[in-house]
C-alpha cells in the first residue's frame, strides 16, 4: 500500500472532472504541435515537446495544487485584460457578476436602506459611476436578525484557465461588515432611519464617498454625513478586499535566490558533505566529471549497494545442483537484446527479478504502448528512447564511481551529484535494477521503494500519465546531456528554539488564492509537504503535491535511493534540481501537459537556484488532538527545521514558499498550520509566501491574524 503523502488542500469547492472513465485521451499528432516522442526537441522559452490530448477532460478538469500548480497568474497583468467572473448568488435569487481578479475594476455602486423594526441592507452592484441605485432586483444582504441572511454565503465559481486559480469567494467578511453598519444605523437616529432612506455610493476603494439622508430630520446634515460615511467606509474596504487575489507584502519585495545569497565558497569535499565529482574541473557549460576515474566498490550497510558491485551476485541452477553469477552481466545481456515492445522490456526486467515474475504487473506500461501512444511515439520510444536509456543505465560504473553514502536518521550529512549521474542512478530505477530494493523485509525496509516496478502495475489513468511525464525527463536527459549538479542535505534538529520565551516578532507575509508554489515562488525556499519516506507514493499510486513535484522535478526521486524515513526533529533540503515537465489538474485529474525548459540560473557550484525543504506533518486521528501543546511544539520544531540555516545572516535567507501543510488526508487545520510556519519561518529570519490554492476565505484570515499580531508586536512566545 502506498505511504501516500496527504493532499494538503482546504478549499471550499472540490472540482471533479467531469468524465471519470478509467481511459486517458490518445496523443494527436495530426494538427502540428511538438509530440512527446515523435519529433526531435524544439525549445522556445517555456516548452520542449508537446502531447495533445482531448479537452473533453481537461475543459471540467480543475488544477488543485499545493505545490502546486503549474501556472499561476501573472500579477503583471492589468485586470481589465482578465475576463474571469465569479457568480455570486444573492438572497434574492439571482446571481451578479462581478470579476474575480485583484486589482481596480469598474466602480461598483453600494445603497444602504435601513427600515425598522427589522431593517435590511441593500448592496446595489452596479458599473455606473457616482450613480446610487435602489430597485427591487438589488442584492439583498438581510438583517443580521433574519434566518436567510445567518444561512447566506456567497459561492464561488473556480473558473480556471491556463493553470491559473480563480480565488473562491464567500461573504463572511462582507458580512461582518454588513451587521456592523446596520448596528451603526439603528443607533444613530431611530426617527431619520424610521421614515427615510440612507444611500451610500460607493465609488471604488480611491474614490470620494457621499451619503445623504432626505426627508423630515432633527439631525444635522454633517453627523449624518460623517456617519453614513463611516459606515460606507466599512463596506466599500470589505468589497474592495473581495476582489483582492493577494494581500500583505508585494511578493516582489520579498528575498529570493540567487539575489538574496552570498557568495558561495568554492566547492570542495568536507567530512560532512560527499561529493561525487572533480570539484577542480567544475566548469559553467561543462559537463562534471565523475570521481574517482575508476568505479570504487562498497558493499556495506553505510552505502548504496550499486547493481555493478561485484558482490550483487544472482543465484543459478548448474550441473552441480547450485551457484551463482553475476547480476550486472545479467542486466546487461537482459537489456542489451532490444525492445520491440512492452513485452520486450517485461521480459528483460524479469529475467534477473525472477522472484518476482509472478507477482509483478506491467498493465499500466502495455497500455500505454498500445492504447494511449500513437504509433510515431511507441516507434520512437523502442527505437530511440529505450536504447538510449539502457545505456546510460549500463554506465553506471563509469558515471558512479564513488560509494554513494546513505542518509541515515540523526546525521547531518550533504551529498551532491551531477545532474547526469542522478539520470543514470534514475534508469537503473525505471530497469529495477539496484539490488535488496524490492522487499519490505530487506535492510532497507526503513527506505523509500526505488525500483519502479509499482509504477507499471494496474491500469489506472495516474499511472499513465505518471509514465508519461517521466519519459518526457528520460527523453530530454538521453538527448541533451545535463550538465549541472545537485545537492541533498539531510538536516537534523537537535537545539530548538525555547518557543515560550521567544521574543522574535512576525516577519513579512505574501498570501495569495492565486499561482503556485512553484511558479510564484521560484527562488525561495519551496516546501514540499512531504511524507516521511520522501516522495510517498510517487513510485506507487500517489498523486498529490508531494508526488506531482517529483515527478515534474524527477531528480527528486533519486533522494529515495538513499535517505532513511524522516525523524521528527529532521528534514531533507534539496538544492538545484530542475523542471522538466508542466502538467494540469491534481490527484485523479493530474495529465501531462509538455516539457518544460527550465531557465532558472545557476550558482556558483552549477546548481539551479531551486532549494525544496522536505518536512513532514503529523497525521491526526482526531481533529481536536492537534491542538494539544507538544503537537503543536512537534509542527513548529519541524517547520523550523527545514527553514533555519546555522551561521547565515538572515538577510542573505529567501522567503519561505509555502501553504497549507499537512492540511489534507492529515488532517490538520489550515489556520493552525498557517500561524505555526508564520512562527516558524520567524524564528528562522525569514519572510513567507503563502499559497491558499484557490481559497480566498483563508488569504483573509490568515492576513488578519497576521495583521492582528503585527499591529500589536505579538511576539512569537
Amino acid at each position: 500500500m502506498d505511504e501516500v503523502m496527504d493532499s494538503q488542500r482546504s478549499v471550499t469547492t472540490e472540482v471533479e472532472p467531469e468524465d471519470l472513465k478509467n481511459d486517458v485521451p490518445k496523443t494527436n499528432f495530426t494538427d502540428g504541435k511538438d509530440e512527446l516522442f515523435c519529433e526531435p526537441e524544439k525549445y522556445d522559452t517555456t516548452k520542449d515537446c508537446v502531447l495533445t490530448v482531448n479537452t473533453q477532460d481537461d475543459a471540467a478538469s480543475q488544477k488543485s495544487m499545493d505545490c502546486g500548480s503549474a501556472g499561476g497568474l501573472d500579477e503583471s497583468v492589468p485586470a481589465g485584460n482578465r475576463s474571469d467572473t465569479a457568480q455570486t448568488h444573492c438572497s434574492n435569487g439571482q446571481k451578479s457578476k462581478r470579476p474575480s481578479s485583484p486589482g481596480p475594476h469598474p466602480v461598483k455602486t453600494t445603497c444602504v436602506a435601513a427600515h425598522a423594526p427589522n431593517p435590511k441592507l441593500t448592496l446595489c452592484l452596479s458599473n455606473s459611476p457616482r450613480k446610487g441605485i435602489s430597485t427591487p432586483s438589488d442584492v439583498e444582504m438581510l438583517s443580521p436578525d433574519s434566518t436567510i441572511f445567518k444561512t447566506m454565503l456567497v459561492n464561488n465559481s473556480a473558473d480556471k484557465n491556463h493553470g491559473g486559480s480563480a480565488c473562491a469567494e464567500d461573504s463572511g467578511l462582507v458580512k461582518a461588515q454588513v451587521m456592523e453598519s446596520q448596528q451603526f444605523v439603528k443607533d444613530s437616529d431611530s426617527g431619520c432611519l424610521a421614515k427615510d432612506r440612507v444611500h451610500l455610493v460607493a465609488m471604488g476603494a480611491d474614490d470620494a464617498e457621499t451619503a445623504e439622508c432626505s426627508g423630515s430630520s432633527h439631525m444635522s446634515q454633517d453627523l449624518i454625513g460623517s456617519q453614513s460615511g463611516a459606515i460606507f467606509e466599512s463596506v466599500s474596504y470589505a468589497l474592495h478586499n473581495m476582489d483582492r487575489g493577494w494581500l500583505g507584502t508585494p511578493i516582489d519585495e520579498l528575498n529570493r535566490m540567487p539575489q538574496c545569497a552570498p557568495p558561495l565558497s568554492h566547492l570542495k569535499v568536507v567530512p560532512n558533505h560527499t561529493v561525487t565529482v572533480r570539484t577542480d574541473l567544475l566548469r559553467e557549460g561543462a559537463a562534471p566529471v565523475s570521481y574517482p576515474s575508476k568505479f570504487k566498490d562498497a558493499w556495506d550497510d553505510v552505502s548504496v549497494k550499486m547493481p555493478c558491485s561485484e558482490k550483487n551476485l544472482f543465484p543459478m541452477e548448474t550441473e552441480d545442483g547450485g551457484g551463482v553469477q553475476s547480476r550486472w552481466e545479467l542486466i546487461h545481456t537482459a537489456l542489451q537484446g532490444g525492445f520491440k515492445s512492452s513485452l520486450d522490456v517485461t521480459d528483460a526486467i524479469l529475467k534477473y527479478n525472477t522472484a518476482y515474475a509472478k507477482k509483478w504487473d506491467f498493465t499500466a506500461l502495455n497500455l500505454l504502448c498500445t492504447e494511449y501512444l500513437e504509433h510515431c511515439e511507441v516507434q520512437h520510444l523502442f527505437e530511440v528512447i529505450l536504447p538510449a536509456m539502457v545505456d546510460l543505465a549500463l554506465s553506471a560504473p563509469r558515471l558512479c564511481t564513488m560509494p554513494i553514502p546513505l542518509l541515515k536518521s540523526r546525521m547531518n550529512h550533504s551529498l551532491t551529484l551531477s545532474q547526469e549521474q542522478i539520470a543514470c542512478l534514475l534508469a537503473n530505477a525505471f530497469f529495477c535494477t539496484f539490488p535488496r530494493r524490492n522487499s519490505r523485509k530487506s535492510e532497507y525496509c526503513n527506505y523509500p521503494e526505488i525500483n519502479f516496478y509499482r509504477l507499471f502495475e494496474g491500469s489506472s489513468p495516474r499511472k499513465i500519465e505518471k509514465l508519461k511525464t517521466l519519459l518526457c525527463y528520460f527523453r530530454r536527459v538521453t538527448q541533451t546531456k545535463p550538465k549541472g549538479l545537485v545537492t541533498f542535505t539531510r538536516q537534523t534538529l537537535n537545539n530548538p528554539p525555547n518557543w515560550e520565551s521567544s521574543q522574535t516578532q512576525l516577519t513579512r507575509l505574501h498570501i495569495t488564492c492565486d499561482g503556485t508554489i512553484e511558479d510564484d515562488g521560484y527562488g525561495m525556499l519551496q516546501v514540499d509537504f512531504a511524507n516521511r519516506l520522501v516522495g510517498g507514493g510517487v513510485t506507487g499510486h500517489g498523486l498529490v503535491q508531494e508526488e506531482i513535484r517529483f515527478l515534474i522535478n524527477p531528480e527528486l526521486i533519486v533522494s529515495r535511493l538513499f535517505t532513511e524515513a524522516l525523524e521528527y526533529n529532521e528534514c531533507l533540503i534539496i538544492t538545484g534540481t530542475e523542471q522538466y515537465s508542466k502538467y494540469s489538474g491534481y490527484a485523479e485529474s493530474y495529465k501531462w501537459e509538455e516539457g518544460y525548459k527550465d531557465e532558472t540560473p545557476r550558482d556558483d557550484w552549477q546548481r539551479r537556484c531551486t532549494e525544496i525543504v522536505a518536512i513532514d506533518a503529523l497525521r491526526y486521528r482526531h481533529f481536536l488532538e492537534q491542538f494539544l501543546p507538544e503537537k503543536m511544539i512537534r509542527e513548529l520544531n519541524k517547520a523550523y527545521c527545514g527553514f533555519f540555516r546555522s551561521n547565515t545572516n538572515s538577510k542573505h535567507l529567501s522567503a519561505v514558499a509555502t501553504g497549507n501543510w499537512g492540511c489534507g488526508a492529515f488532517g490538520g487545520d489550515t489556520r493552525l498550520k498557517a500561524l505555526i510556519q508564520l512562527m516558524a519561518a520567524a524564528e528562522a529570519g525569514r519572510d513567507v509566501a503563502y499559497f491558499t490554492f484557490g481559497d480566498a476565505q483563508l488569504m483573509r484570515d490568515v492576513h488578519e491574524i497576521h495583521t492582528f499580531l503585527t499591529k500589536r508586536h505579538v511576539t512569537v512566545g
